[in-house]
Order: C-alpha cells, then structure tokens, then sequence
C-alpha cells in the first residue's frame, strides 16, 4: 500500500505541472494573439505591451521575440530590435525570420558586414530566398559606400564622403556613425548650419553621444567661437576621454585663441614687428579653420601695411577674401592699401564691392575718393613732370621746375638727333605746362581737387615762363 499512495501522489503532481505549463502556454498564446492583432492594425506600441507579456510568461519561445523585435523596427528602436532578434535566433538557430529580421537591424545600423553574416545565414536554411538575396546585395553596396567614403577621407575629398554618406543613409538610415561622419565633413566644407542640424539631431535622442559633441564643437570652433567650442569638445572628452579629434580639436582651439589674442597685445603696444610674427604662427596652427585664418591674415594685413610691407598686406587681403568673400574688413583694408599704392582702379573695385554690400555714407565716401584719385591718376601728373611730392611748396615747385627747365631745354639738345630734339621739345613743354598750373594756387587747388582745367597755360618752348 505505502508504495502505491506514492506512485498515485507522483501522478498527481505530475499532472498539475503539465496542467499548469498548458495554461501558461495558452495564456502566452493569448497575448501573442492580441499583439498580432494590435500588430495588424499598426497599434505598435500596443503591440509591443502584449508581446512582452507573451515572453514574461514564455521567455523561451523564439517566435515571441521575432514578433517583438518586427514590432520594435516599426517604431524605429533598432537597436532593442536587434537585441530581440538576437535572443529569438539563440534559441532557435534554424529561425529563419529571426536572422533575416537580424540582417535588417544590422543594415539599418550601418554594420554591413554583420548584416552579410546573418543573410547568409538565411541562405543556408532556404537557398532560394529572394529577400535574402536582395538584402545580401544590399550590405555590399553599403559596403562600397563606406570604403569610398573612407578613401575620400584620406584625400580630404569632403563632398565625396558627403555624397557617399547621403547614399548609404538611404539603407542605414538609423547609422549614427554615418550621420557623423557626414556632419564632420560639411562642417570642414564650410556647411556649419547642415552640420549643427545633424549634431543636434544625434544629440536629442543620446545627450551623451561624444562624437556629435565634437562636431557641436568643431562647428563653432570654426565659426570663431572658440570658447564656446572647447565646452563642447571637453563635455565630449569628459564622454569619452579617449576620442582624439576632440582631443586635437580642443588643443588647437586653445593654442589658436592665445596665439590671436598674442598678437592682438602685441599690435596694441604698437610692437608691428611681434604681432606680424605672432599672426604668421598662428596661422600655422590649423589650416582647416577658414574663417579664424580669414580674420588672422586681414590682421597680419594691418600690421604689415603698418611695417609699409604694403604689397604683402595686399596679398594677405586676398587670402582673406579667398576663404570668406563676405569678410568686409578684407576688402577695406586691402582698398586701402591699393590707395597707398596708387593702385586705384583695383581700390575703386574693391570700395565698390564693400559699397554694395553696406550702403552706408562712410563707404560712399571712401568709393567717391577712390574714384576721383582714379580720375586724376588718368591726367597728366604735373608733380611727377616736376619730380616733386604733392606737398612740396611753392619754393620747392619753383626749383624743380628750373632744374627741369635746364635739363630739357631745346637749347641744349641743338647737337642731338632730331628724334631726340623732339623728345626733349615735348618734355620742356610739359616742364612749363605743369609749373604754370602748380604755381598758380587757384589752379593748382583744381588741379589738387580732380577738376577738369579749360585754360591750363603752357609755355610754347620758347623759355619765356623760364
């Protein structure tokens, strides 16, 4: 008897286990149903509620974790639909749904080669999938993408990576790695609002993402506000202490800002030669950073031209307005030059330029000046016929023009050949066409002020004004 009221206890109990495993089965069942109905009507989040609950109560059946991870790809958490498709395919490595729902978060993820790994996968358990096929195509492509991309890097072909990344966005549409990279590159050409839109993007779904901290950072920096930027590139190393952009980044900025700074002392205490010097290694710090350079050469232009290196500074303009053609003060600093060069249709050009962008009445003058000094560089330079300054005297005017007088006077050439007595007559008569306008203080302040002379008197090469 004793064993026989064993044997009917054991069955008992095992029984009720078998009892209690269907009905936790079936109650799984039940959610999963519910879920796939929530599923078929696009109710994702809902559906996501019930599949969880069917793998809280089965949390060993594979399918349920399929079912969850399509669920999570709908609602664009990729990498929790990753993870779910992962667990379905460990325990049960022959689900071919799984590995395929696999290979898609992968490729929505950028890593393509993983993606290859889980479609060859699914063409092991069903050579003829076409799907597979196609999506295996797919990763290599994105593949060639990437190591375009990468090529173009090297080359600092940025536009190229640019165009590369915008491709491979289309199949990995959820690649922070990819947004990344593209967002560096249009900062490094220049393209600093696309690039912060990007950054900011990364940066509201994961605050603690160093790299687009550093492309944050990196589009201010190069906008030339470098305090603000070297917060952005140490929050970034304060994320990931070892991310060397950041790290090169924030170290420039810092030598790029006490360099400027450097040189900006330097030039106040009216020490040329030490600023020009300071601006010239500054310069040197990163090449990258356009509109900080823009600024560093239009500086150095302004010491130079105080150095009277007048055709460097206008060389340094020019740089300047290579790398920002909106930078005013270039334009104004190298017209300026040009006007001290007696260059003035190249000043005209520029003050017209600045005219154009800012309409104010200083510019106007400046463009009304320049354009006179053009209208008198275009007559005769009655200073130059006499080899004096524009500020010479009435005394130094007087001696000039008897040296000249002499020198060309038609009597001392009555030897030469008649090309050269004709010469020499037309030069005598430019000697006496200039003094009589320099000497006389009515027609010289017209001469002075760019107006036409009507009456300017000449001597007729027989000596008499002499």
């Amino acid at each position: 008897m004793p064993s026989l009221i064993t044997l009917d206890s054991a069955t008992s109990e095992s029984s009720y286990c078998l009892v209690s495993v269907f009905s936790l089965c079936s109650q799984a069942e039940g959610f999963k149903e519910q879920g796939n109905a929530f599923y078929s009507k696009k109710e994702y989040s809902e559906a996501f509620n019930y599949y969880t609950k069917a793998i809280d109560v089965s949390p060993k059946n594979a399918s349920y974790y399929g079912n969850r991870a399509a669920t999570l790809m709908m609602l664009c958490r990729f990498r929790e639909a990753l993870e779910d498709s992962q667990q379905a395919v460990r325990l049960d490595d022959c689900f071919m749904k799984g590995h395929l729902r696999e290979g898609k978060c992968h490729l929505l993820l950028g890593n393509a080669m993983a993606a290859n790994r889980c479609f060859q996968k699914v063409l092991e358990l069903e050579p003829s999938n076409k799907e597979a096929e196609q999506e295996n195509k797919t990763a290599g492509t994105l593949l060639e993408y990437e190591r375009m991309a990468d090529f173009g890097f090297e080359k600092r072909d940025f536009r190229k990576v640019v165009y590369c990344m915008d491709r491979a966005l289309v199949v990995a549409s959820a690649c922070h790695r990819f947004k990344i990279l593209k967002a560096e590159c249009l900062a490094l050409l220049g393209r600093y609002p696309e690039a912060q839109s990007v950054a900011s993007d990364i940066l509201r779904m994961d605050s603690t993402n160093a790299d687009a901290l550093y492309v944050r950072g990196l589009c201010l920096y190069y906008e030339d506000c470098i305090d603000k930027a070297v917060q952005f590139f140490v929050q970034a190393l304060r994320m990931a202490p070892d991310h060397e952009k950041a790290r090169l980044a924030c170290r420039n900025a810092k030598a790029l800002k006490a360099k400027k700074e450097e040189g900006n002392q330097a030039f106040k205490n009216c020490n040329y030669e030490a600023a020009y010097q300071l601006y010239t290694e500054a310069l040197t710090i990163d090449p990258n950073n356009i509109k900080t350079n823009a600024k560093l050469y239009c500086n150095r232009a302004t010491a130079g031209a105080k150095l009277k290196k007048l055709n460097q500074a206008i060389d340094d303009c020019t740089s300047a307005i290579k790398l920002d053609d909106t930078y005013i003060k270039a334009y104004l600093r190298r017209a300026q030059c040009y006007m001290n060069t007696e260059q003035y249709e190249e000043a005209v050009r520029d003050y017209e330029k600045v005219y154009q962008t800012e309409k104010t009445s200083d510019h106007k003058h400046l463009l009304k000046t320049a354009q006179l000094e053009l209208k008198k560089s275009k007559r005769k330079d009655y200073y130059k016929v006499l080899g004096v300054s524009k500020n010479a005297t009435e005394d130094e005017i007087k001696k000039a023009y008897r040296k000249r007088a002499l020198m060309h006077h038609p009597d001392r050439h009555s030897a030469a050949t008649p090309e050269v007595q004709k010469e020499e007559e037309k030069k005598f008569k430019e000697v006496g066409e200039a003094f009589t306008v320099l000497s006389d203080p009515k027609k010289k302040m017209r001469y002075d002020s760019g107006h036409d002379l009507e009456d300017e008197g000449s001597c007729d090469g027989g000596g008499d004004c002499f």
